[in-house]
């Protein structure tokens, strides 16, 4: 069972009422539809308008008739990861009509054979729908950098059918054939020299939209010290709409200049010291969220009244940005969120610890895992995030996000990822896919000392995950195997009979030898011989020195003699030294 999608991920945004119209882009993006055009890419830098556009603009298709049905994904660094964008692709695919099966689409562990799902998909609902026209947005590409995720975008593009338009929306050029489809027409773009306010947009936004009182030259200034930035026209009018003069405002148009960092900074700081004291303080508080809700909020505030607030700052237009039509949840604009914490880290920084602690705690009551473990990471909490993380290995483990869970391994302190037997063990499986086989046998290594310290120190132990037996299943029967597989007299059956793990020894008169499961997808044991580039008859005069081993089975004798295998570049195995032994540990401990 995968975690479910976030639903205010597929919302188209909300309107702004006094948003500026843009016909002259419009009519590009209305163009974009005809023509054969497969893709349209919008892509400049932050606070240029970008999802503002694209939501009018879908607002618009919504409205015509027939209507254009349009399908929305807010992508976020929770999405940079095959099995969590292609969930997220069949919910927004289903808003369309277009129906996939997205418990089986996530599953899907290659970006070709699951974008065409998508590709017959859409093909099958042409048929239903005949002549009907849809389009897909893909908002803030530009936080997915998983390379498959990537690979089946490019697929999409190159294969999709003329029912559907692919809109993306980023920060910087995706790693597609952009040369190629602008050689065959097929694609539209804007880019920020397109997006940035003219001066007629610009007088527009000032003093019609926020009903500035500034004269011609007030606006030429603006326009050209801004370059037709629009995140900071907005800074600007919010900075100017406490000065009700004409004198004062002019005398501010004069005065603002500076470099683009501090000029930012200087806006921040003239609009939060004008907004009252409970205002001010609800802003700097709820800055460590990325996403926003009245319970969330009253979580970090102490207080009852987020949902209010909340309402009130989107109607004084402060940096609030609507993530759904019920207006529910919320995020700040990107760079006032990021001037926010900067101006709570340096008032107080204790208190950014914890406030991301409150936050972790409330997403993971909430059952918000990835916010969750987002916020303890954010507050270097990093036992609370190790739990978490211990916590979510199932789930992710079933939903096929290893990227995600792995990213957030990495993200922890080596320190504190050797402690717990859960994480190391996790870290093994990885490098050993990798072919890091040194590292997974060190990972190992440290499993086994975390678990015999939890058992020496109980309050170890009571930091971990409440996983119970699942550590001991995996690593305990994958110890006593390579023990006796290599043979050390040291490490061989125990005294009384058994094995140092406490289960029972081989039988008399014969030598143990490891598990290796030929399904492995990894290993092809039967084709040992040929891949070690041995003749059979090594592997018999070999077994010859070692008589035990002629009771196994030929395979078995064979791995045994030359010790483990490792994936070969063109598929099969190949022999490796003896001192690797961690891939006998790792095929007889997975279940």
């Amino acid at each position: 069972m995968s975690s479910p999608v976030l639903a205010t991920k597929l919302f188209v945004p909300a309107r702004r009422p006094r948003l500026v119209p843009r016909p002259r882009l419009a009519a590009r993006l209305d163009g974009s539809l005809e023509g054969g055009h497969r893709l349209t890419l919008v892509s400049a830098p932050a606070g240029f308008g970008k999802s503002s556009l694209l939501a009018d603009w879908a607002a618009q298709l919504a409205r015509r008739e027939p209507p254009v049905r349009v399908g929305w994904m807010s992508l976020g660094d929770e999405d940079d990861d095959l099995a969590a964008f292609l969930a997220l692709l069949a919910a927004s695919l289903a808003g369309m009509d277009i129906q996939v099966d997205g418990a089986t689409l996530a599953q899907q562990r290659d970006a070709t054979t699951a974008a065409a799902a998508v590709v017959n998909a859409v093909v099958r609902a042409d048929g239903l729908r005949p002549g009907a026209v849809r389009v897909l947005v893909l908002d803030d590409l530009h936080l997915v950098r998983a390379p498959e995720v990537h690979e089946a975008v490019a697929f999409l593009v190159d294969h999709l059918p003329a029912g559907l338009h692919l809109v993306l929306s980023t920060r910087s050029d995706p790693p597609l054939a952009l040369a190629r489809l602008r050689a065959h027409r097929e694609l539209i773009e804007l880019r920020a020299a397109d997006l940035r306010f003219t001066r007629t947009e610009a007088e527009d936004f000032l003093v019609v939209a926020m009903g500035l009182t500034l004269d011609a030259h007030d606006v030429d200034a603006l326009e050209g010290r801004t370059e037709g930035w629009i995140a900071g026209l907005q800074l600007v009018s919010l900075a100017l709409g406490g000065r009700s003069g004409g004198g004062q405002a002019h005398d501010f148009v004069r005065d603002f200049a500076g470099s683009h960092r501090f000029v930012l900074d200087y806006l921040t700081d003239e609009v939060l010291d004008r907004q009252p004291a409970p205002v001010r303080e609800f802003l700097l508080r709820t800055a460590v969220l990325d996403r926003l809700c009245g319970p969330a909020c009253d979580a970090l505030t102490g207080r009852t009244d987020g949902t209010a607030m909340l309402e009130r700052v989107w109607a004084d237009n402060l940096f609030l940005v609507s993530l759904d039509d019920d207006r529910s949840w919320y995020r700040y604009h990107h760079l006032s969120a990021d001037v926010l914490r900067a101006r709570l880290s340096a008032r107080d920084p204790d208190l950014v610890a914890d406030l991301h602690w409150l936050a972790s705690r409330w997403f993971a009551a909430n059952g918000y895992l990835v916010e969750a473990v987002g916020q303890a990471l954010a507050g270097s909490d990093d036992e609370r995030a190790a739990y978490l993380v211990e916590d979510a290995v199932p789930l992710l483990r079933r939903s096929r996000q290893d990227s995600l869970l792995l990213g957030w391994i990495r993200a922890l302190p080596r320190a504190r990822v050797r402690v717990s037997p859960v994480l190391s063990l996790v870290c093994a499986w990885s490098l050993m896919l990798e072919g890091d086989l040194d590292g997974a046998d060190a990972r190992l290594d440290d499993a086994d000392a975390a678990l015999a310290a939890g058992r020496a120190d109980t309050t170890l132990a009571a930091g971990w995950a409440p996983t119970g037996d699942r550590r001991r299943q995996r690593l305990h029967p994958a110890r006593e195997r390579s023990q006796a597989g290599r043979g050390r007299p040291d490490l061989g059956p125990h005294p009384a009979g058994g094995t140092p793990g406490g289960g029972p020894g081989p039988r008399p008169g014969r030598r143990a030898v490891p598990r290796v499961r030929p399904a492995q997808g990894h290993l092809r044991t039967r084709r040992l011989p040929r891949q070690l580039g041995c003749p059979r008859r090594a592997g018999r005069r070999r077994a010859r020195h070692q008589p035990g081993l002629q009771r196994a089975p030929a395979w078995r004798r064979r791995v045994a003699a030359r010790g483990p295998a490792r994936p070969c570049p063109r598929g099969g195995v190949r022999r490796v030294p003896p001192r690797h032994d961690g891939l006998r540990r790792f095929v007889a401990a997975v279940p």
